[in-house]
Parts: C-alpha cells; structure tokens; sequence
C-alpha cells in the first residue's frame, strides 16, 4: 500500500484489519459519511476504546488508528 501520510494531506488507517487512506485531520463521523456507512454502524471502536455516538463528530482520527466497525444483525 502506498503511504501518502508523509505529504500531510492523507492518513493510513486499519478498518476492520484493512488499511485504509482517509483525508487527514478526518473526524470518525465523516470518515464513516466519506464511505456512505454512518447509517449502517452502530458501534465503533478506535484503538480499542469504545467511541460514543455522540462523540463522532468531534472525534478526531490519527495516521495509525485502528477502527473496528460493527453492526448488529438480527437472527434466530
């Protein structure tokens, strides 16, 4: 994968043990609108600690991050 984080204006970031570029300086809650997903996740977690809801907007992301992204599907 090519690394743009030196450049300043991209970042490399691990979603669901995939590496990902996202603009620099993202919050969690665009990058989720910049991949048509916010509806759809219903928990995330940086780094292992747990992200609210309502602190996705103000939840700045880092070159590095880990995000695990999940959703809960129903079933019987």
């Amino acid at each position: 994968m090519l690394s743009f984080a030196k450049k300043g204006k991209f970042m490399n970031l691990i979603v669901n043990g995939e590496d990902v570029v996202a603009k620099d300086g993202i919050t969690l809650l665009e990058f989720l609108q910049s991949r048509n997903i916010e509806e759809k996740v219903m928990a995330a977690a940086v780094n292992m600690d747990i992200v609210k809801q309502t602190q996705w907007g103000d939840f700045e992301l880092k070159d590095g991050d880990k995000l695990e992204l999940l959703d809960f599907v129903g079933g019987g």
